[in-house]
């Protein structure tokens, strides 16, 4: 999917969220430490990322099969290969393939990562926590090497992250896995992915403990087993329909609703006047009228930052002065500029981005998607836009979101893609 041209369109109907993108592609990851068959539950199959992910496990040996459009098995017949030879897109989770290599085969060798440009989003918490391990890490050739120093395998020691990182946190526990001794992991980030990754590798048989935002102590053994395991819903998806109801003054059933790890944004929605209901795990938007939002990002259970482009459009649409801060990505907010090129009135100063919402946004214009979470906010505004809108590079919102096409057909979203 190239393009997508949004027509003005009301969210009506039901959905049911999909599995979480940030956790399936992690136990994709997860699952080069074992031999054991892997079968994941709830697994968003059409995903871009989770697609290329898989097409990466079976480059280093592993089976992978589809049993549905949400169930696969992962297995193998031999060691995975240490070295990821790859000439497609690369992804984020690179990193976490490296540290699941290095751990199990004592050597690992990967593209370097790929994924959304969010600024200044560097690899060097991945570099520190491997060499803390006992690892030597290196670049050669667009590649990113690690090798463990000690008999080819992973030393337990403290790892400590100076801010938390989503991504080191999971890096460090898989890593930890399998190498000799006890790692703790001191201030890591602890959010629901982190914690679905914890109870799939618990599952088969790891070893850790999570004492809360202070540490995670994780046991090395010598190997692990196999397991069926349930993905979380994916909770950015869950907040995008319900946004787009809101916006759009729509009626909608959303399934599978993960309140549990929505608190504080569902907080702010309902203080911006958004009408929601929840029904044991379904959530119901009815009839919104949108106030301004004032809202910075920030570590679990705060509001995250793939999240503030979507209450940006929010913040278009109400009438009033809106404010963001994005502490986790400074300055993530390129997306504004196509937002506006739509309708929305905005100004950046310094890292605060300032939004003078109610004025109507006309639509009319081809827009780009520059990253994921900026697709998805340019989808649900060209919903409320007077005329209709063209997304270029449009494949970068199904990278995180599942049957994208099939979902907002459901809902009553008129579109065209090619």
């Amino acid at each position: 999917m190239e393009k997508l041209t949004v027509y003005p369109s009301s969210l009506n109907g039901q959905v049911r969220i999909s599995g979480a993108k940030n956790s399936a592609l992690r136990l994709l990851a997860a699952s080069l430490l074992t031999s054991g068959t892997i079968r994941l539950q709830n697994y968003p199959s059409t995903l871009l990322d989770a697609v290329l992910h898989v097409r990466m496990l079976e480059a280093l040996g592993k089976k992978c099969r589809l049993l549905d459009k949400n169930t696969i098995d992962i297995s193998e017949e031999q060691v995975p290969s240490s070295e990821l030879v790859w000439s497609e897109r690369s992804i984020r989770n690179t990193l976490l393939i490296l540290g699941a290599l290095v751990a199990r085969t004592g050597k690992g060798k990967v593209p370097l990562p790929g994924g959304c440009k969010l600024g200044n989003r560097k690899y060097d918490l991945h570099i520190m926590l491997l060499k803390a391990l006992g690892a030597d890490v290196w670049e050669e050739q667009g590649y990113i090497c690690a090798e463990a120093k000690v008999s080819q395998q992973l030393i337990g020691t403290d790892i400590y992250l100076p801010l938390r990182s989503t991504g080191a946190t999971e890096n460090s526990i898989i890593a930890a896995c399998l190498a000799k001794g006890v790692t703790r992991v001191w201030g890591p980030h602890i959010r629901p992915e982190i914690l679905d990754l914890v109870n799939f590798l618990n599952s088969i048989g790891a070893k850790i403990t999570v004492y809360g935002q202070e540490s995670i102590v994780v046991e090395g053994v010598t190997e692990l087993g196999q397991t069926t395991h349930r993905v979380i819903p994916d909770n950015v998806e869950a907040l995008t329909w319900l946004i787009g109801a809101a916006i759009t003054d729509g009626d909608i059933e959303i399934a599978d609703f993960p309140f549990e790890h929505l608190e504080i944004p569902l907080i702010h929605l309902r203080e911006s006047g958004v009408r929601f209901y929840r029904m044991e795990n379904h959530l119901i938007v009815r009839g919104s009228t949108c106030y301004p939002i004032d809202i910075s990002t920030g570590p679990y259970p705060g509001i995250n930052s793939d999240m503030q482009p979507l209450f940006a459009v929010l913040g278009a649409v109400a009438k009033g002065e809106s404010r963001i801060v994005d502490l986790r990505f400074p300055g993530r907010y390129a997306y504004a500029e196509e937002l506006s090129k739509m309708g929305m009135k905005y100004k950046v100063s310094n890292n605060l981005l300032m939004i003078d919402g109610g004025h109507l946004l006309k639509g009319g214009e081809t827009v780009q998607a520059l990253d994921l979470r900026a697709g998805a906010a340019l989808l649900i505004g060209g919903c409320v836009s007077k005329e209709c809108i063209t997304i270029e590079n449009a494949w970068q919102i199904s990278r995180g979101y599942d049957r994208l096409q099939e979902k907002l057909s459901q809902l009553g979203v008129k579109f065209s893609a090619v």
